[in-house]
């Protein structure tokens, strides 16, 4: 008996681990992807900046948080077709996403 129960074991311990290693590599690409996109982004910004099209985001981001009344800053993302910023910002678990205009730094639209 113990012959005839081994064999359908060692089939189902090859399976978990092929499929955990696939698992794995699966997880594993899909920073990769979204990081040269997030870099993309930022190449974007900066050469906006560079070229006096856009205001440098420290800025922008300062006159964003003085209005935001104590609401934590979490992050922002760059359009470069329209040279917006989306800042976002969280305060007693809610979700606000600001849109600031990249050339005058000013608050163009509000989402929560």
């Amino acid at each position: 008996m113990p012959v005839a129960y081994a064999m359908p074991m060692t089939m189902m311990r090859k399976s978990l681990i092929a499929g955990i290693i696939a698992m794995g590599a699966a997880i594993a690409l899909v920073p990769v992807a979204d990081a040269g996109g997030r870099r993309d982004e930022q190449d974007a910004a900066r050469r906006a900046m560079l070229d006096g099209q856009v205001m440098p985001f420290a800025m922008i981001k300062r006159r964003v948080d003085s209005q935001m009344n104590g609401a934590s800053y979490v992050g922002s993302e760059f359009d470069p077709s329209s040279n917006r910023y989306r800042l976002k910002y969280v305060k007693d678990g809610k979700v606000m996403w600001v849109d600031a205009d990249g050339r005058t730094g000013n608050i163009i639209g509000w989402a929560r």
